[in-house]
């Protein structure tokens, strides 16, 4: 059997990356006519999935410059395969026996088995996102997987806690206690096991200290329990996202964690403490529409309609209210905030063509975004913008994306090194013992 494959594309393929048929290296790739037929379903209107069909037809445009396209295909590059695209519908009779309905999902399958027919002698293969799909496929023996292209190999770094450091010599850490300047790297027997803004905690035989690696000026910085808006730390993790959430040279911040560890919170009252740092402090999260209800379903115009996903964002305003209802200047800056239109909470697919100065954008929920739906948000970043992204991982509505391709960790995989990039993982709830306990044992 030859070595190079043939692969079929589920539509949701193209919908999740509009650049997808260049991600097969020198196989072949074929489009069913049924995604095609799909694809002008989403054309109009402003979700990501909206623009990345449009996107999607525009590469195809640029690729098919021969009239003769539909018979020969065409090549996606040097080095790349050739483009097909199946010019009608097909369904075998081995779909006929096991399926009663002609849905576009079948006609894909369909596509897949005639391939495989025509290409005895190499290997055809599935491509789609949809888990029942696959499912279907395995079933008549359809080689099929799902889209690999930006998933991440490995989330260890999501299970586990930050670095301890024991054995620490107990004049480092004084050290560390007695300068504002903070102590060299190389000081440290652990200098090779950082990366820039790493949080540890530091033990020797009579003292322990919080500190994060900083790599602009090359020092390990004591952390120490910033209260701010009336929001104070309550452990070592949230101590840590807090420092880094209120360091402005740290320009890009991920905070993961369950539902309860405070990292809205947190982000929101690093926000509000930095307001006169930022013109603008922005509250976003992505629309997420449950049991199959779309913003049509709801009454209203578009405001009254997004309201409800943005509860959330207004529950931990209101909770760093309470906070601070016996403290009246925070509460008039908050409230000056808003009225001046500084303080501002809305949809994320506002933002596209916006670009942000000056502004500390902070997008909850993140873990529901594509790959590329997040460069699309850092690149909306101007000068003077801190981008802060928020969201747990095992919390995933969107149907096409998983542990592994949601965009939030594909982009801490890529970003973690980077000087300006800080990543905390918040393990230990806080929101409540209820919580904790609901969020350990259900």
């Amino acid at each position: 059997m030859g070595s190079k494959k043939n692969f079929v594309l589920d539509t949701n393929v193209v919908l999740h990356d509009y650049r997808c048929i260049y991600n097969f290296e020198e196989n072949d790739v074929y489009l069913p006519m049924v995604l095609l037929e799909e694809l002008d379903k989403f054309k109009k209107g402003t979700d990501q999935i909206n623009f990345n069909a449009r996107q999607f037809a525009r590469e195809l445009d640029e690729v098919v410059v021969d009239k003769d396209f539909f018979k020969k295909g065409a090549s996606l590059g040097d080095g790349k395969g050739t483009l097909y695209v199946l010019t009608r519908n097909y369904f075998p009779e081995m779909l006929e026996q096991a399926f009663m309905t002609r849905t576009p999902d079948h006609y894909i399958l369909g596509a897949a088995i005639t391939v495989a027919e025509r290409h005895k002698g190499q290997r055809t293969v599935l491509v789609t996102k949809d888990i029942n799909l696959r499912m279907k496929a395995r079933s008549l023996g359809i080689e099929c997987e799902d889209y690999f292209s930006d998933k991440v190999e490995s989330i260890d770094l999501f299970e586990k806690e930050h670095e301890v450091f024991e054995n620490i010599e107990p004049e480092l850490i004084d050290k560390l206690y007695a300068s504002q300047a903070g102590v060299p790297l190389d000081e440290f027997p652990f200098k090779s096991d950082v990366e820039p803004n790493d949080c540890f905690v530091l033990k020797s035989n009579r003292a322990s200290v919080l500190a994060r690696y900083v790599a602009s000026d090359g020092n390990v910085h004591r952390v120490g329990k910033t209260r701010s808006f009336g929001i104070e730390p309550r452990n070592a993790e949230q101590a840590f996202a807090m420092d880094v959430l209120l360091d402005p040279e740290v320009q890009l911040v991920a905070l993961t964690g369950r539902a309860g560890t405070g990292k809205t919170l947190l982000a929101l009252a690093a926000a509000l403490q930095q307001n006169e740092r930022y013109e603008q402090l922005f509250l976003a999260r992505p629309i997420v529409a449950l049991s199959n209800k779309d913003l049509g379903a709801l009454p209203g115009d578009a405001k009254e309609k997004v309201a409800p996903y943005m509860q959330p964002l207004f529950d931990n305003l209101n909770v760093i209210k309470y906070n601070l209802s016996y403290t009246g200047k925070e509460m008039q800056v908050i409230d000056t905030l808003q009225r001046e239109g500084r303080l501002v909470i809305e949809a994320l697919a506002y933002i596209r063509g916006r670009s942000l100065s000056n502004t500390y954008f902070i997008i909850d929920e993140a873990q529901n975004l594509t790959p590329h739906e997040i460069k699309t948000i850092i690149t909306r970043a101007g000068e003077g913008t801190k981008v802060v992204f928020t969201g747990d991982i095992h919390q995933i509505d969107s149907p096409y994306l998983d542990i592994q391709s949601n965009g939030l960790v594909y982009m801490i995989d890529r970003m973690k090194g980077q000087d300006i990039f800080a990543h905390v993982n918040l393990k230990k709830g806080e929101r409540s013992f209820l919580s904790e306990l609901a969020s350990n044992l259900l």
